[in-house]
């Protein structure tokens, strides 16, 4: 079985050039790669300027997802953004893992199990959606929490994990010192994804290890990618082993 996962950093839907809200590009730029996970960071509920909607619902229906979580992150005068998950598949066991370091801007992992029928079994996907911080040092405690995270510790050896989203790790260090020491292999490689419109940075990552293994994987460049974020999509499609 084939298992497609997207990660984008949607910038609440405003357009990394134009500074539009305009969440029909997102829609369209999801769509384009149909993807059966969708992780998704900066998505705005309830705030003015994204028209006070419910992205997690509205990208959801019109994606035709319906199994959706949603962690409120940051605070705003009125709304919050965070993390969100899509999902062809059932989500079970949803958590909030806290990622916030004093002084910083607070962070949180949003984690879910999938389960999926495979050559007659049950096999189980552990997906950690992330958004981490700016500093250096910030990101290596993050890392550190989600690695020693109960859901992860409890994890059977086997099972399939996947941590992905906006690492803001630039030179792919996280990987290098703490994931794949940790048995994770990098999905992405430097594949850069920001500034959307020119992309020069690999800002977001795909990690996994467990029971699966790598197809391929890209950064999206359609016309409407480049406009709908700052960030562009970036898929990795596995095949379970």
């Amino acid at each position: 079985m084939q298992l497609r996962l997207l990660t984008y950093n949607i910038h609440k839907g405003i357009g990394g050039v134009d500074r539009r809200y305009r969440p029909e590009r997102v829609v369209e730029a999801i769509a384009h790669c149909a993807p059966d996970i969708v992780l998704l960071q900066e998505v705005d509920d309830g705030v003015p300027r994204s028209r006070h909607h419910r992205q997690v619902d509205f990208l959801g229906d019109q994606l035709g997802l319906p199994h959706r979580a949603y962690q409120h992150n940051v605070a705003l005068r009125e709304g919050h953004y965070g993390n969100a998950i899509l999902s062809r598949l059932p989500l079970h066991d949803v958590q909030h893992l806290e990622l916030s370091v004093p002084l910083k801007k607070r962070r949180r992992a949003l984690a879910a199990h999938c389960r999926l029928q495979v050559d007659g079994h049950t096999r189980t996907l552990l997906v950690f959606n992330v958004h981490l911080g700016l500093a250096g040092f910030e990101r290596t405690i993050q890392v550190r929490r989600c690695l020693a995270s109960e859901l992860l510790r409890h994890a059977h050896k086997g099972t399939a994990v996947i941590i992905a989203g906006d690492f803001n790790d630039l030179w792919g260090r996280l990987g290098r010192r703490l994931l794949e020491p940790a048995g994770f292999l990098s999905a992405t490689g430097k594949v850069k994804t920001f500034p959307a419109f020119l992309p020069m940075r690999p800002l977001d990552r795909i990690y996994f290890r467990g029971g699966l293994r790598l197809d391929h994987s890209f950064a999206s460049h359609t016309a409407t990618a480049r406009q709908a974020s700052d960030h562009l999509p970036l898929v990795a499609e596995f095949t379970f082993a």
